[in-house]
C-alpha cells in the first residue's frame, strides 16, 4: 500500500558545536530545545473515517439503505 501523504518529517538532530559551555550545560540546552519542539509541535490529525464517504454512500445507495448526512 502507498505511503503517499502519510509520511512524517524526520526528527531534527540537535547538536551544539564549538561552544564554551560545559558538557552538562550543552546537554541542558539541548534538552530545553527538544522540550520546546515537543511542546510546540502541531497536534496529531484526528483519525478519519475508515471508509471513504463516497464509497460508503455508494454502498448504502446500492443496497437501498438511507444515506445519512454528515
Amino acid at each position: 500500500m502507498s505511503q503517499n501523504g502519510k509520511q512524517t518529517p524526520r526528527r531534527p538532530r540537535i547538536e551544539i558545536r564549538q561552544s564554551a559551555a560545559s558538557p552538562e550545560e550543552a546537554a541542558a540546552v539541548t534538552a530545553a530545545i527538544e522540550q520546546f519542539l515537543r511542546d510546540t509541535a502541531p497536534a496529531p490529525e484526528p483519525a478519519g473515517p475508515s471508509i471513504s464517504p463516497w464509497l460508503e454512500a455508494g454502498l448504502l445507495e446500492g443496497t437501498g439503505r438511507q444515506v445519512s448526512e454528515r
